[in-house]
């Protein structure tokens, strides 16, 4: 359009489509299908699962419900549609529920119209300003949902309170021809969810009794964590009744997913120092939240947040930018030891089972660590020999390494370590490469011996021998087997 009309006259000349909002949500979706344009830009994972439901529930022209567990882009998809919206549409200018110049719903603007003809002045509206999010709670009532009745400007007015001009409106009515979103759907009192039945229905709403009426034109969508049905509160069945779609969500099923979507959330780019990230760091960090969401002593109900390995991601480098800045180094390289400088994120990123308070969250968090060190070092080094390395040690070699070493100090430590070098290699670090690289693909070897159990790390000795892995004492021939030690009575013949 060459040029926006600025008054009514001039909106009927253009002939412009006055159109529902579901209506111009499905067509605007049918012209990016049609382009072959990416739907949902940014959100990773769902191209097989969920953004195919999300489009037909669209080209159905359904209200919605994303059903999903915490940290799984419900709230992000939602605030996607804004996209699908026109970039902008003429409105009565001065309405709160943006009314339509062509087809106007509420008295006032009917008024309005009629008084003034095609010389009433329009406004545009944009697009980022037709989406209305709301975080349902349990203090929300129905008046701020829907509206009431104001008897100050009945007063003031001298009209009658079952005049359309003496209502408040609400939320929903100031979201008229725009996209209302309510996060949390079971968290909205039952009472609530009931004044929502005509809004879905006829897409009208009544206040207080009076035979107020608004035909309003608004797209409804919702999210809701499945467990909170039970937990703390549900979706009455008439409501989800008349809900169109429901569209269950879900944590990415890839690593490769997995680390697009912390790539693409967690802050990484640190002004002071230049950053590179190993892709083993990567995989270690995306492989805790895995390990989390199957393991036996969290909550699988409440979830494991795809959060946890982003801000997991954002403590490990900032842990390795401390190291970096005491030492004097000009490239910040996290180790996969610094994931246990991320401990306090990872502890509050999942609720614990009965099992896992007796064991207490800090080590379980260590135990989630320990075995995606281990998982993603079977997968970087399977088939390789590593016995020289671990033969080493078990000739009574040992390295007290500190978690803030410098990389050349820790290079120094480890040079004598036979095959170390060789699968600091295969880890990554090709030879030239700089010291911050080096030290810690040699982290990510030992770090990943020690989660296989063939070397052992304390505080105090560092890196030694495992004890699982260490030579037996030689039976002396007046000493019993364990064999015999099974007969009954035979640790009372031998030892007393």
């Amino acid at each position: 359009m060459s040029e926006i009309p600025r008054t009514l006259g001039a909106l009927k000349q253009a002939r412009m489509p006055s159109r529902s909002v579901r209506q111009e949500v499905r067509d605007n979706l049918v012209r990016l299908l049609q382009a072959r344009a990416p739907l949902f830009p940014g959100i990773i994972g769902y191209d097989e699962t969920v953004i195919p439901q999300l489009v037909n529930a669209i080209l159905s022209k359904h209200n919605f419900i994303l059903l999903g567990l915490r940290g799984q882009a419900k709230s992000r998809i939602l605030r996607g549609l804004v996209d699908l919206l026109d970039e902008r549409i003429p409105v009565v200018p001065g309405c709160e529920i943006h009314d339509d110049p062509l087809s106007p719903i509420c008295a006032a603007c009917r008024a309005r119209v009629t008084r003034e003809g095609d010389r009433l002045e329009i406004g545009w509206l944009e697009r980022d300003q037709r989406f209305v999010e709301k975080l349902a709670t349990p203090d929300v009532t129905i008046a701020d949902m829907v509206g009431d009745i104001d008897p100050i400007k009945a007063a003031q007015s001298g009209l009658n309170l079952s005049n359309e001009l003496t209502m408040h409106y609400g939320l929903l009515p100031r979201a008229n021809r725009g996209i209302f979103a309510i996060n949390e759907l079971p968290d909205l009192a039952g009472k609530i969810q009931v004044g929502l039945f005509n809004i879905l229905q006829e897409g009208d709403v009544q206040i207080k009794g009076y035979p107020i009426r608004l035909n309003l034109d608004v797209m409804l969508v919702f999210t809701a964590n499945p467990e909170d049905y039970t937990a703390r509160g549900k979706i009455i069945t008439p409501l989800k009744d008349r809900i169109g779609s429901e569209i269950r969500t879900h944590y990415p099923t890839t690593r490769g997913d997995a680390i697009a979507i912390t790539t693409q959330e967690a802050w990484t780019d640190r002004p002071s120092l230049k950053v590179q990230i190993p892709s083993y760091v990567r995989e270690v960090v995306e492989e805790v939240a895995f390990q989390a969401r199957a393991d036996r002593k969290i909550d699988k109900r409440s979830g494991v947040s795809q959060r946890l390995p982003i801000t997991t991601l954002e403590l490990v480098l900032s842990n390795a930018e401390r190291r970096a800045l005491a030492n004097g180094e000009t490239l910040v390289v996290p180790r996969v030891t610094d994931l246990y400088a991320a401990l306090p994120s990872i502890t509050g990123k999942f609720e614990l089972e009965y099992e896992g308070e007796l064991r207490g969250a800090e080590q379980v968090a260590r135990d989630l660590i320990r075995a995606a060190v281990g998982n993603v070092f079977t997968g970087t080094f399977d088939g390789v020999d590593t016995r020289p390395v671990v033969e080493w040690f078990d000739l009574g070699g040992s390295l007290p390494l500190s978690d803030d070493a410098a990389a050349e100090d820790l290079i120094g430590r480890t040079r004598g370590v036979q095959g170390l070098g060789e699968l600091a290699e295969r880890a990554g670090a090709a030879r030239g490469a700089a010291a911050p690289l080096l030290a810690s693909a040699i982290d990510f070897v030992l770090e990943g011996l020690h989660s296989q159990r063939k070397i052992s790390r304390n505080e105090e000795r560092g890196y030694t021998a495992s004890a699982e892995q260490a030579p037996r004492r030689p039976q002396r021939r007046d000493e019993p087997s364990e064999e015999e030690l099974r007969i009954p009575g035979a640790k009372k013949k031998y030892y007393n």
